[in-house]
């Protein structure tokens, strides 16, 4: 078995981390006990503990996120359309970042109840999931966006150029 990834993130109440993640993003239960779930995040680890201390938002979706790369498009849209028909709050709106680049990978950001951000991405160009070291772009300028709900995909910033 590859290596699995584990992410252990704070939460204050167990049954609304657990109806965001398992009924909005698709994930299955595991372990769990008064203070903790193990989570099935498409096969990677996620461990939500319980805290009682208070869990401030953060300032911007810089430094502290995680999320996936999904390996094909039909993937991102599928979760996109999940997060729209389950309506999870939408932290940054689906966009195209780097078009026409080796960097283009189509993005967005989701919030959960306790401020969590998770970032959603498919590359157009698989290399620059870990290769293209020649560029520099990573991110965007500024990542203090307000929180809002999506609304539409539109064309997500696509040139008519860019790869379908």
């Amino acid at each position: 078995m590859a290596p699995i990834f584990h992410l252990a993130f704070p939460t204050g109440d167990l049954e609304t981390t657990k109806t965001y993640y398992i009924d909005g993003l698709g994930c299955q239960l595991g372990r769990e006990n008064r203070s903790s779930a193990i989570l099935n995040f498409h096969g990677h680890q996620l461990v939500a503990h319980l805290t009682q201390d208070k869990i401030q938002p953060q300032k911007g979706m810089y430094p502290r996120h995680f999320g996936l790369v999904f390996e094909t498009e039909a993937e991102w849209q599928a979760l996109l359309k999940r997060a729209k028909t389950k309506k999870l709050l939408f932290y940054q709106e689906p966009k195209r970042r780097f078009p026409d680049t080796v960097l283009e990978h189509l993005t967005f950001f989701l919030v959960d109840p306790f401020h969590n951000l998770m970032e959603f991405k498919y590359y157009c160009h698989p290399k620059a999931i870990f290769g293209a070291q020649e560029q520099t772009q990573i991110g965007d300028a500024s990542g203090n966006l307000p929180c809002h709900e999506a609304d539409s995909l539109g064309d997500l910033g696509r040139s008519p150029t860019s790869p379908r």
